[in-house]
């Protein structure tokens, strides 16, 4: 994370083997970096990053760079948690605690936009989030309710002493000068969503009209707008 960054990358946890160290052959060990994943490579096609898909410092790099320039963060909303079945299942984790990301929000005040890589399906981004911002008696008011799904929040601009203080203030009134955050829920960029991505109409009428289309063509389309 950095000062000038203005969108934050909203995931939940990397799989268990970024926490081992027993990386794959492929595998970046960064942020979204695993070679199951399609993040980096949505992005290396919409921005032409010629990245590399490795485990080297110069791939990491690379990445580090892209996101200075563009003022992106990334930030994983679970801080720690525990799995039953070591795999990368999001719906696998118990005893999650989550990070505070309304302090992160008050920390970096230039963010403006949240962008779950996830929906709001049990153990999801935007699901954990809606969990959180309750805390503070916050909550998403919906802009468009069909994926993307696109919310705003809204922030007092002083940063309270407590979760009460937010909460109470939340309770009683909206000011014309809080702080509106937006929220973006993508579909997330694994192939566990492929099947989702096919149900959906726009999917189907695209795939109509051009065969070779796929679930990737169709993240691309999505993600586009919002990075």
């Amino acid at each position: 994370m950095f000062p000038e960054a203005t969108k934050l990358i909203v995931g939940t946890l990397p799989p268990p083997r970024f926490t081992t160290g027993e990386l794959k052959e492929g595998d970046v060990n960064f942020c979204y970096g695993s070679r199951d994943g399609q993040l980096w490579r949505i992005l290396d096609r919409i921005f032409d990053l010629g990245l590399r898909y490795e485990t080297s410092e110069r791939a990491i790099m690379q990445r580090k760079e892209f996101l200075k320039k563009r003022r992106i963060g990334i930030c994983d909303i679970v801080a720690s948690a525990q799995r039953e079945k070591v795999d990368a299942s999001d719906l696998g984790m118990n005893n999650i605690v989550l990070r505070d990301l309304v302090q992160v929000l008050y920390q970096y005040r230039r963010i403006d936009t949240l962008i779950f890589t996830g929906g709001n399906s049990k153990n999801g981004p935007e699901y954990f989030f809606r969990q959180h911002i309750k805390e503070y008696g916050l909550q998403l008011v919906p802009l468009q309710k069909e994926v993307p799904r696109v919310h705003v929040v809204n922030l007092p601009l002083a940063y309270p002493n407590t979760k009460r203080t937010l909460r109470n203030y939340s309770q009683s009134h909206y000011r014309q000068d809080d702080r509106v955050v937006k929220t973006v829920s993508l579909t997330a960029p694994s192939g566990s969503a492929n099947r989702a991505i096919g149900s959906m109409k726009q999917y189907q009428m695209e795939k109509d009209k051009n065969p070779e289309y796929n679930t990737f063509d169709f993240r691309v389309e999505q993600y586009q707008p919002f990075f």
